[in-house]
């Protein structure tokens, strides 16, 4: 999921993603002395996520240690949700801010710091696997209900799969899609039409898949197959107000300023084991730099001692003040995550791979640490794969490591065997301040380099939108990703295959390279761990080769909050601050 869009889990082999244990890697801890004791991305450890029991998928959550009911917990954050409808999710922030009030029939349960299981959510347990994982049914549990009191029914559950085949959903995951018998013809359910290989019997739905996909019970707990009320399916509209069967429920929303979330009195605890709801109210406040809300994390005053991150980190220019004070460092959640942030650059614009080599050679990559907040924020990165990714293989192509500010001799060199001095680039960046300042550092390292650079800001809130489609006028752009679930193939499949290009999917840089492709699809039927791992390290290496990515860093997060906020953990599964988890200090 890209992270900004796309994040969750880590990669690993398919056949590990059976109906037992999967493997994914994070570290995550508060407190220590100042930024020398900053976790590394390297040598992170690997912690298991396995799939739960029926008596694990059994509401109320665990009760946390020490919580109290009431109060209000705010949020700081830079811009509001260019999503909300869960079919069109597929951006970190929204996937995370909508735990509270979204739900599909798998999810992850967190234990006390933070370690996932795989647990039926809406659904009596993980599913049931038949034929080697072509066919998959889950139960819906008795008791669930919708903000307004009715019932959570299987005409719900149903179409909220139909519809994700409807012409207004443009963006979001497509595993589900593509994987359904006769997918490929459907166009949803607005004309009154089923899908075939969606059925129902009784208060259970069988899905029958046109390959076997051991992992498909990991995908369904992706945020973009949550479950849709029929009746209050609004379409295109769904997207700014969804209607929730969660323990929260939007209230007021003033889109671009802020959101609340207030109590579902129709929410039954017994039947949700992963969400606890100490809050009275969540209030969401749009609109803040990092910078901005740094200081007043810092500061603790008011309203803000109830206030926590979702991914407003510590800025760049405060890490060393918030991380060598013991007394602010109580206060900061770090945490190892599975993003790698990169530059996909254009394929249908800059064909020449000299070229593309060219600006992978010439990349600020220590000039961009430095402006992210140093070794305590982020670790350079050299390859897709974060290193805490099983099938994880260190090279290095561009010589990144020897040179990290980057090798303008060799990158203009290869510009001149090409005959392309003076190429002209068009690069997309975030306006946020962190992003103004690498635009800088970049369009400095590429015209030292012999590139003619243009750049241009975007709005935060609709990035991802813009750079996801065909005709976007932009040569580069910054993206990141986390596997959307534990599987290679989450990864390599939606940002690298030429399979997925589209208008509102996530091969930004286009690339459809025929070993590539043959690659990624050969490497996900491989049933032994190890070789499939193997298979999708050697993958990293395809694409880099081609120069269709210049890899950035790969992330630590760092989370200041405030003193009355109890519980910040760190959610292992979804990869952000587990809202769930949070109370008000009385």
């Amino acid at each position: 999921m890209s992270f900004s869009r796309r994040n969750f889990l880590i990669a690993t082999g398919v056949a590990a993603a059976s109906t037992s244990v999967l493997s994914a890697c994070s570290s995550g801890n508060e407190g220590g002395s100042g930024q020398n004791d900053a976790p590394k991305v390297s040598g992170s450890k690997t912690i298991a996520i396995p799939v739960g029991t029926k008596a694990d998928s059994v509401g109320p959550a665990p009760e946390v240690k020490g919580a109290v009911t009431g109060g209000t917990i705010y949020s700081l954050q830079q811009f509001d949700m260019d999503h909300m409808d869960p079919a069109q999710i597929y951006v970190s922030t929204e996937g995370a801010i909508t735990v509270p009030i979204m739900r599909g029939l798998t999810g992850y349960k967190l234990d006390d710091k933070g370690g996932a299981t795989l647990v039926g959510d809406a659904a009596t347990d993980a599913g049931t696997m038949k034929d080697g994982g072509k066919t998959w049914a889950f139960t819906l549990k008795d008791g669930l209900k919708w903000e307004d009191g009715s019932d959570v029914t299987m005409d719900d559950v149903r179409h909220t799969f139909e519809r994700l085949f409807a012409t207004f959903i443009t963006e979001g995951p497509r595993y589900v899609q593509n994987w359904l018998e006769g997918g490929e013809k459907y166009k949803g359910p607005f004309d009154g039409k089923s899908l075939d290989s969606i059925e129902v019997d009784g208060k259970t739905i069988t899905f029958r898949l046109n390959e076997p996909r051991t992992d498909f019970n990991y995908t369904l707990a992706m945020r973009g197959y949550s479950l849709v009320s029929k009746k209050k399916d609004t379409k295109e509209k769904y997207d700014k107000r969804p209607f929730s069967c969660g323990p929260y429920k939007i209230g007021d929303r003033q889109i671009g300023k802020s959101m609340t979330f207030e109590r579902n009195e129709h929410w039954d605890p017994k039947t949700d084991p992963i969400r606890n709801a100490y809050p009275d109210k969540y209030v969401f406040q749009f609109g803040y730099e990092l910078v901005a809300s740094t200081d007043r994390w810092i500061a603790d005053k008011g309203n803000d001692q109830y206030a926590v991150p979702i991914f407003n980190e510590v800025a760049p220019e405060r890490v060393a003040q918030v991380l060598t004070n013991p007394e602010l460092k109580k206060r900061v959640l770090t945490a190892v995550d599975t993003a790698t942030y990169y530059w996909p650059i254009n394929m249908t614009r800059v064909k020449d791979l000299k070229v593309r080599q060219a600006i992978n050679y010439a990349w600020p990559h220590q000039q961009i640490q430095t402006i992210s907040g140093g070794k305590a924020t982020t670790e350079i990165a050299t390859t897709i794969l974060a290193p805490v990714t099983p099938g994880y293989s260190k090279f290095d192509l561009y010589g990144v490591d020897k040179k990290p500010g980057g090798n303008p001799q060799k990158a203009k060199a290869l510009l001149k065997e090409a005959g392309k001095l003076g190429y002209k680039l068009v690069i997309a960046f975030q306006q946020s301040d962190t992003q103004v300042k690498t635009a800088v550092a970049v369009k400095n390292a590429l015209e030292a380099a012999g590139f003619e650079v243009v750049t241009k800001q975007v709005d935060k809130s609709t990035f991802y939108t813009q750079i996801g489609k065909i005709d976007n006028d932009f040569d580069l752009f910054g993206a990141g990703w986390s596997p959307d679930w534990p599987n290679g193939y989450s990864v390599f499949y939606p940002c690298w295959s030429g399979e997925n290009i589209g208008d509102g999917r996530s091969n930004y840089a286009q690339l459809n390279d025929p070993s590539i492709n043959k690659a990624i699809e050969a490497a996900s039927k491989i049933a032994d761990v190890e070789e499939a791992n193997k298979a999708w390290g050697n993958i990293d290496k395809m694409v880099n080769e081609q120069a269709a990515v210049v890899p950035d860093y790969h992330k630590i997060r760092n989370y200041i909050y405030g003193s009355k906020v109890g519980n910040v953990i760190w959610d292992s599964a979804n990869t952000c601050v587990a809202l769930n988890k949070l109370y008000a200090k009385k």
